[in-house]
C-alpha cells in the first residue's frame, strides 16, 4: 500500500519511493540539484519560497521542499506508526 507523505504547501510524496531527505546546503547536493535543473528532472515544491530539503527518489528524480529534513523525516515516522 502506498503512504503519501506531505512535504509542504499541499504536495505530496510517496514514501515508498524515497531513497533520501538531504540537506542543501553542501557543494555536492547544490551541483546534484543544478544538473537536475539542466536535464529537467526536478520537481519544485517549495512554491517560491527558500529550499530547506531535497528528496531524492527512485527514479533518480529531485523534489525540492521548504520543510526541514528532519520534519519529512518525522512525517515518515509517524506515518509507519499509525
Amino acid at each position: 500500500m502506498n503512504t503519501l507523505i506531505h512535504i509542504g504547501f499541499g504536495n505530496i510524496v510517496n514514501k515508498d519511493k524515497i531513497v533520501a531527505v538531504l540537506s542543501p546546503d553542501s557543494a555536492p547536493i547544490k551541483r546534484m540539484v543544478q544538473h537536475a535543473r539542466e536535464d529537467g528532472s526536478i520537481v519544485d515544491a517549495t512554491q517560491g519560497r527558500k529550499t530547506k530539503s531535497v528528496i531524492l527518489m527512485e527514479n533518480n528524480k529531485l523534489v525540492l521542499s521548504a520543510l526541514l529534513p528532519d520534519t519529512i523525516a518525522g512525517r515518515a515516522d509517524k506515518e509507519s506508526v499509525e
